[in-house]
């Protein structure tokens, strides 16, 4: 019996390796030696400052704009706009460069049109991490091919800002506690993605990772096309929730 076991076994094996590779693990070859970092001109004196302005992110009190109940989605976005306008004058009157924009915002009042106004809709999501929902917007500055970026919480019950970023848009999407600003880039088959994350003590968005990266496609249009976080639940007023499933500087490109 035992010699009619064995027999049965190396017959097993025999016929298991004549049908090729059991899937084992294999080599990868010669593993390359490491290399530690090689510091360059370690006698350079180091720069006490930078040399361009890099927005690093601030958070500033909107005036004129009360958050009934603490609550930011009982917030007029339209209010939250024109508050901007009013606050930059230099930017938004009659010589600003997004003039334009102000005579459009006419087109969001009850009756006028949709498709002039320049305010895309509000998504509402936790991105400070206190628990309450925060209220991202989004609106084109006329005449430029740029979109406002914006991100406000309820702090102090007071509506402040936290994220101001101008920029030509691809796209925006919103993952976990970040907003990724999607740009175009001069070249064939590249752009931009911007992150900028909340930072608890500085008590705003900041901007934390700039990518060029390769996208295999042709060349981008130059156009905006401004793509909210595709799981948001659409609405055919300004203002719509976001829901949690949903998956970026501030000059231009």
């Amino acid at each position: 019996m035992r010699t009619a076991l064995v027999a049965a076994a190396v017959a097993l094996l025999s016929l298991t390796a004549a049908c090729g590779d059991a899937g084992g693990l294999k080599g990868a070859g010669v593993t390359p030696t490491a290399v530690s970092p090689a510091r360059l001109w370690p006698d350079l004196r180091p720069a006490s400052s930078p040399a361009y302005a890099y927005d690093e992110g601030s958070a500033e009190t909107v005036k004129g704009v009360t958050v009934p109940d603490d609550d930011i989605r009982k917030v007029d976005p339209v209010d939250v706009v024109r508050a901007e306008f009013a606050a930059r004058p230099s930017d938004y009157g009659s010589k600003g460069a997004y003039h334009a924009t102000v005579d459009r915002m006419k087109e969001c009042a009850p009756g006028g049109s949709r498709a002039r106004c320049p305010l895309l809709k509000a998504y509402y999501r936790d991105l400070t991490g206190d628990g309450r929902a925060d209220m991202t917007l989004g609106f084109r500055l006329y005449p430029t091919n740029q979109t406002a970026v914006r991100v406000y919480a309820v702090d102090g019950h007071r509506l402040v800002q936290v994220l101001a970023d101008n920029d030509a848009i691809l796209g925006v999407e919103l993952a976990g506690r970040a907003v990724i600003v999607r740009s175009p880039a001069g070249i064939t088959g590249y752009e931009y993605r911007t992150t900028w994350t909340w930072d608890p003590e500085r008590r705003a968005m900041v901007f934390s990772r700039d990518e060029f990266l390769r996208t295999g496609r042709g060349r981008h249009s130059h156009a905006p096309s401004p793509s909210p976080a595709p799981s948001d639940t659409a609405g055919a007023s300004p203002s719509a929730s976001d829901t949690p499933g949903a998956s970026p500087s501030a000059s231009a490109r």
